[in-house]
């Protein structure tokens, strides 16, 4: 699990802190990763902390960053600051459901009224 994500008692999910982050906030995680020349590329582009959901090694060329090695160090980053597993695009259906803070995330990210009163005790008791 992230850093990020922080677990107020064994086997609690809670949502990630990055979540509420400004884009400001977003550029400078980005450059305290390491990476003070994509600064800007996630800034001019408004990416917030709810807008990471999104982005991953097939959104951030978008954006600007091509540099293969950084693409992947940046979408691992992503992932462990949201406290989700990297799911390869031919996992199989039969397979056990994600996680659930990975759903969540799915669903918190779709624009609109329900998914911005979506919170993550409602989606985990199963009210949404």
């Amino acid at each position: 699990m992230s850093a990020e994500l922080m677990l107020e008692e064994e086997n609690t999910i809670v949502e990630p802190i990055c979540l509420r982050w400004s884009k400001e906030e977003v550029g400078r995680w980005i450059k305290d990763l390491g990476f003070p020349d994509y600064e800007d590329c996630f800034v001019s582009n408004y990416i917030s902390g709810i807008k990471l959901i999104a982005i991953d090694s097939s959104t951030l060329p978008s954006i600007g960053i091509t540099d293969f090695e950084h693409i992947k160090v940046i979408a691992a980053a992503i992932r462990s600051l949201l406290g989700i597993d990297f799911l390869p695009w031919n996992r199989s259906i039969s397979l056990p459901p994600r996680q659930p803070l990975g759903m969540y995330l799915e669903r918190k990210f779709v624009s609109g009224s329900t998914s911005k009163g979506l919170n993550l005790e409602d989606f985990l008791l199963g009210k949404c």
